[in-house]
């Protein structure tokens, strides 16, 4: 897994992906249709696909010279260069039954539920049911159709386009044209009931176990009011609509995709016990599905954000100030072992809850030492100047230190590339 910039030889525009896949014996048949351009002089690209076999292959309608596919790289030469900018539709026929990716984080990707499917993708999980240039970098737009055994909801990204019922099986076709990194892109399948929950600010859709609608109707009541505070300081919600997933199943954690999140059952308990994550994969919208780190060494860009959001909320909502909840952050991090340096984490340390608190704690030093205003205004041209777009920590900087009208690499340089907790800074008076 690369921590750097995007290295795929292709800039890939669209994946057009045909699922079809039975819940029974987790068996599924699929075509993609891998929409791009050639970014350099290529004599062969590759393609990450890991655990599925795969039957065929076309490169501009044709065979291409040879393709292998080993150690989850379709790797394909077309039989010649492509020049850059040579335009590229590749389609890959594969089948099997697919599984999670196994890695430093556990298992991502195609998992099996009790009774359906979820899709978690973060960080390279995405191969284990489609062939993609599988970094965070790497956007673009997606139409996903799935057919299925009927009884089943299914949810991916984008709007429903249609759903058809044949006989026992139901195809469902989705059309996501926003850019999106492909860990965002999902497949959720389950015995769920789907409702509108709200119309405004956005449309707001609820895909849930019918046991579990009065507690999600509580659980989720103040989600309308968390947008609308959210739009006030981050700017407009970047999509269409957002839809809450939530399993039949326990998940260790939700997880956020491009356009909605996902729940586990443990996560709806009829009190608000999780609130804080609802308003935590809410943010991930504007901060990691929108606005996308070009690397994941810059994961504090989507995690600490989304963390602040739950302080923001918090004190939204007449609970604990932002400030309140730093203080107790930040005490518990000076107890912790001061070994991680949240601009560059590594691998083991990306998904460590130190680089969530200490990147909150980073917005939240800027904040009181650029003062309200300043620190608002930079929030929201963030998630405007680089809206579906991709992003690194340079360019925050950058930007902040544009808005503040003075430079802030010694404060970041503190917070983000030095092991030791920072003092925080005294709050910047009027």
């Amino acid at each position: 897994m690369s921590f750097g910039p995007s290295e795929g030889a292709l800039d890939v525009s669209r994946y057009e992906l045909e699922l079809d896949y039975r819940v029974a014996g987790n068996r599924l048949d699929a075509r993609a249709r891998v929409h791009g351009t050639a970014r350099r002089h290529l004599d062969r690209f590759s393609l990450d696909l890991a655990g599925l076999r795969v039957s065929r292959v076309l490169l501009d309608g044709r065979r291409p010279e040879r393709w292998t596919h080993r150690g989850g790289q379709l790797t394909i030469r077309p039989g010649g260069v492509l020049a850059p900018g040579a335009p590229v539709v590749v389609v890959v026929h594969y089948t099997g039954n697919p599984r999670p990716i196994r890695g430093p984080w556990g298992e991502v990707g195609w998992e099996e539920l009790t009774d359906g499917v979820i899709v978690a993708g973060q960080p390279d999980g995405a191969p284990s049911w489609f062939p993609c240039q599988d970094h965070p970098a790497d956007k673009a737009s997606f139409g996903i159709v799935v057919t299925t055994d009927a009884g089943y909801e299914v949810v991916c990204n984008g709007v429903l386009v249609s759903r058809t019922a044949r006989s026992s099986r139901v195809r469902w076709e989705f059309d996501q044209p926003e850019p999106t990194a492909p860990y965002l892109a999902t497949v959720q399948i389950g015995r769920y009931r789907r409702w509108t929950s709200a119309t405004a600010p956005v449309r707001q859709e609820a895909v849930v176990p019918a046991r579990l609608r009065a507690e999600f109707d509580h659980d989720f009541a103040r989600q309308p009011q968390m947008i609308e505070v959210f739009e006030g300081l981050f700017g407009p919600y970047p999509f269409r609509e957002y839809t809450v997933v939530v399993t039949d199943d326990d998940l260790e954690i939700p997880l956020e995709a491009h356009g909605l999140s996902v729940f586990g059952a443990n996560h709806v308990d009829g009190h608000r016990g999780t609130e804080r994550l609802v308003a935590h994969e809410l943010a991930h919208q504007w901060f990691g599905n929108s606005v996308t780190a070009s690397s994941w060494r810059d994961i504090w860009l989507h995690e600490g954000f989304a963390c602040y959001a739950e302080w923001l909320w918090s004190h939204a909502s007449g609970g604990r100030t932002a400030d309140e909840q730093a203080r107790t952050a930040f005490t518990r991090l000076g107890g912790l072992p001061q070994d991680l340096v949240v601009g560059d984490p590594g691998p083991d340390l990306m998904f460590d809850d130190r680089l969530y608190k200490r990147g909150a704690l980073t917005l939240h030093a800027l904040r009181r030492t650029v003062g309200d205003d300043a620190f608002f205004d930079t929030l929201r041209a963030w998630t405007a100047q680089f809206r579906h777009g991709s992003v690194s920590t340079a360019q925050f900087v950058s930007l902040a230190s544009g808005i503040a009208g003075r430079p802030l690499d010694e404060l970041f340089d503190a917070w983000l590339y030095a092991a030791p907790l920072p003092t925080m800074p005294a709050a910047v008076t009027a």
